[in-house]
């Protein structure tokens, strides 16, 4: 399972971070290659406004066209692609609009952009180290590609919905505004609402529409089997929600109340959900942490949990399972001691599991399909 580094070393041996555009100790600059998932130490090209590795003289690369926006990007493109994509990065191309940043009304809107693009980078590094496709809908792939509507209302009787449609990801930036986030978060009843957390979710509803939605797809079959059949009403489910609440089980069969609303919820929850246990077991890798002396009270999942249990890939699975699961008790702990809400506020019952299997198994099989 490849895995996506999040904490690297600057030459100068100082610890740097996927998010820093330069090392605060030997200043300097800083570039994210998404090619190889690497935050890269840099010097100056043999080209002008070029960049190489520090201490090699290529690839050359350029800066994406966002770094000296309020969007701050720290991601590299190959100097043979400046010109095109408006000198835009792999994740800045995705997007088709971004909030007006010269607004009189919303002054702010520069920094909740920038608080967004932070987000959507650790969904796209993610994305392409999971070997999925990830292609502008604008630029490269008009017809299955991906693309992001980064708005804001304009009126007060206005409101802009987060959702997907067809390849088009709506993001309100106002979800950036962690006082209005957090109050959405308590009149929703939700334990667990965040900028991350949105992106993974509607890119589930994504990769369902681009890789389960096929004609003759096999995953079609085996995703009605463990979700349900997607052809239910969904306008219709989503008033009965609101209406009438989840289902009062819900707990024994989905990793969240609104998994219960409708099979494609279910799906774009649990898709959500296997992209935060990934990010999180890399993230503490990249840190060094271990496990193998923790005193945690844990009774392991076993292949009676998982999908498809005799699969070749199914202990590997387990095994990354388990240390997710033994990593959140930990971390819960943690925060709790800081007197803060737990790290991750859900409990997986096996249903949920098959389902993670599920997505697991398709993750690996279109990572290998795309070579």
């Amino acid at each position: 399972m490849a895995q996506t580094v999040r904490v690297y070393a600057c030459q100068c041996g100082q610890t740097i971070y996927f998010v820093n555009n330069r090392c605060l100790a030997c200043d300097t600059p800083l570039g994210y290659d998404p090619a190889q998932g690497r935050l890269m130490s840099l010097e100056p090209g043999a080209e002008p406004d070029t960049w190489v590795e520090t201490h090699e003289t290529e690839p050359e690369f350029v800066f994406c066209a966002n770094r000296d926006t309020p969007a701050n990007c720290n991601w590299l493109l190959p100097e043979a692609e400046k010109h095109l994509h408006g000198g835009l990065c792999r994740a800045c191309r995705l997007n088709r609009t971004i909030p007006k940043l010269d607004d009189p009304a919303h002054p702010d809107n520069g920094e909740l952009w920038g608080k967004v693009e932070q987000a959507k980078r650790r969904l796209v590094s993610a994305l392409l180290v999971m070997g999925l496709p990830v292609a502008s809908r604008e630029t490269e792939d008009t017809e299955d590609g991906l693309m992001f509507d980064l708005l804001r209302s304009q009126k007060k009787d206005e409101h802009v919905m987060t959702g997907h449609d067809d390849g088009l990801i709506t993001l309100n930036v106002a979800e950036a505004d962690d006082v209005k986030r957090e109050r959405t978060r308590q009149a929703m009843n939700e334990p667990y609402r965040t900028l991350v957390g949105h992106f993974r979710h509607e890119i589930g509803h994504y990769y369902w529409y681009r890789l389960v939605d096929n004609p003759g797809s096999e995953w079609l079959p085996a995703f009605r089997e463990l979700f349900g059949d997607e052809n239910q009403d969904y306008a219709e489910s989503l008033k009965r929600n609101y209406e009438e609440g989840p289902r009062p089980d819900w707990p024994s069969h989905f990793v969240s109340a609104y998994a219960s609303v409708h099979p494609w919820e279910d799906w774009a929850e649990c898709w959500a959900h296997y992209m935060h246990m990934r990010d999180t077991v890399d993230t503490a890798s990249s840190y060094g942490l271990s496990l193998d002396v923790a005193h945690l009270d844990f009774t392991p999942f076993d292949t009676t949990a998982l999908y498809q249990p005799e699969h070749p890939d199914a202990e590997r699975f387990l095994a990354f399972l388990n240390r997710w699961t033994q990593l959140t008790m930990m971390l819960n702990g943690m925060s709790r001691a800081m007197g803060q809400p737990d790290f991750y506020p859900f409990v997986l019952p096996h249903e949920v599991v098959a389902k993670l299997h599920f997505i697991h198994l398709l993750v690996v099989a279109t990572s290998q399909e795309q070579g």
